[in-house]
């Protein structure tokens, strides 16, 4: 089912020819803007009527408004099913205790005497929160978003979600509930790429916002990718992942649990394991069956991805090789199941989130590890890190100079201004003592 990439026997490559060799799944964002550029536009020129247009046309739903009244909040959280709530309501604490500690405190550095340069960090004004819809419901994807802006300080934040056809256009009633267990009442019914263009440009409903952040299908990134500048974004986030570098210490039992966890939330999900064993590999590979059989969305999710050519073994000839893919990778999710898993993990350069030993798996991280499970995917873990208390917060410079300590350094200030032949620059600065000013009387 799952397809084999034997890595062994000869020299890794180095950077993008290593990444050429590893799978991944296709995810053309750029086809796709073509796609949303006239919704998000119509959503730019008619506001509310195009929104609920698309519901018609996307959702299959019939709505009158978008936004969610908020006796729909309360009644989707007094109807919660208590077991959930209380799961929900750890789920949230723990993200608490974690995102809390990630807040910044200004820092004022002294320079010179009379001269100083203050970090300030300033929270986003307002912001915009996708929760997606469709194949699942993701509670856990409302307490992700939320509570790192809500810890970073945002003094005004809306959640949208698809409307849903079985629940009377309304989004998911356990987003919902989440959301009034979050203190949140602005909620809208709105998905795809119109509900990205409804936060950017704003309707009668709904006040446009400064940033969105979530996970979406394809669409959902191509309007961020379309409207970013005209708000900001926290990534364009594709198809989910999971790596997993491991040795012949690792349980294949766990193993392939948690290939199929991931495998279950979309045909496009990406299983990769890493490893040094042929005999873990193969135990892995028979494991997978029975327990594919076992659970549910088979046909429709975790075949498919599993057999796509996004996933598969990756065979190597150490651990050390075995870092070396998994680095080029750059995994959402990223376990380590082998002997001295903490040394290991520590030694993992790229990777969305890190989940270290056999009883710290992924689905753990999406739920109650206290760790934030928006991530950078498709290889950005390179470059990019996932959603924080820091992605709602902007560091502002604050310099506050005497007229002493900038006389102190006014013609190293002129100087280059005229090495850039920017002499204006310069002027600025004689101007504000007995330097000839060119032009002045």
């Amino acid at each position: 089912m799952i397809s084999r990439i034997d890595l062994r026997g000869a020299a890794l490559p180095e950077g993008g020819a290593l990444r050429d060799l590893l799978p991944r799944a296709e995810f053309d964002v750029e086809a796709a803007l073509e796609k949303v550029r006239p919704i998000c536009e119509d959503v730019r020129h008619r506001g509310t009527a195009a929104l609920i247009e698309y519901a018609r046309r996307f959702d299959g739903v019939e709505i009158e408004r978008v936004r969610v009244p908020a006796e729909a909040l309360r009644s989707a959280l007094d109807a919660l099913d208590p077991a959930v709530r209380a799961a929900l309501e750890e789920s949230i604490r723990r993200a608490r205790i974690v995102h809390r500690e990630q807040r910044r405190t200004d820092v004022t550095t002294k320079v010179v005497p009379g001269g100083t340069v203050t970090e300030r960090w300033v929270p986003v004004e307002r912001v915009g929160l996708y929760v997606p819809g469709g194949r699942s419901v993701y509670p856990s994807s409302v307490v992700m978003n939320v509570v790192p802006a809500q810890e970073a300080g945002v003094a005004s934040l809306a959640v949208t979600s698809p409307p849903q056809k079985d629940f009377g256009g309304l989004p998911h009633p356990t987003i919902l509930a989440t959301c009034a267990l979050l203190g949140v009442d602005e909620v809208y019914a709105a998905g795809g790429a119109q509900a990205i263009a409804m936060f950017a440009y704003g309707t009668d409903e709904c006040l446009p916002a400064n940033l969105v952040t979530g996970p979406g299908n394809i669409y959902v990134a191509a309007a961020k990718r379309l409207l970013k500048g005209r708000i900001g974004i926290d990534s364009e986030a594709g198809p989910t992942e999971i790596a997993i570098l491991a040795d012949d210490t690792a349980d294949p039992v766990h193993l392939a649990a948690d290939l199929i966890s991931q495998a279950e939330h979309d045909p496009m999900a990406a299983a990769v394991l890493v490893t040094d064993s042929v005999e873990l590999a193969e135990k892995t590979e028979k494991e997978l069956e029975p327990q594919i059989a076992a659970t549910r969305h088979v046909d429709d999710r975790i075949v498919p991805a599993l057999s796509g050519r996004q996933s598969a073994v990756v065979l190597v000839d150490g651990i050390d090789e075995g870092l070396r893919v998994v680095d080029a990778y750059g995994a959402e999710h990223l376990e380590i199941q082998t002997a001295d898993a903490s040394a290991v993990a520590a030694r993992v350069r790229n990777a969305g989130a890190v989940f270290v030993g056999p009883y710290a798996p992924v689905s753990l991280g999406d739920y109650c590890a206290g760790s934030n499970h928006v991530l950078p995917t498709g290889g950005c873990a390179c470059h990019s890190s996932g959603l924080s208390v820091q992605s709602f917060l902007r560091g502002i410079h604050v310099v506050d100079y005497t007229r002493d300590a900038l006389a102190e350094v006014a013609h190293h200030v002129v100087t280059l201004a005229e090495a850039e032949d920017l002499p204006a620059h310069g002027a600025a600065i004689k101007a504000r003592f007995d330097w000839k000013v060119p032009g002045s009387k």
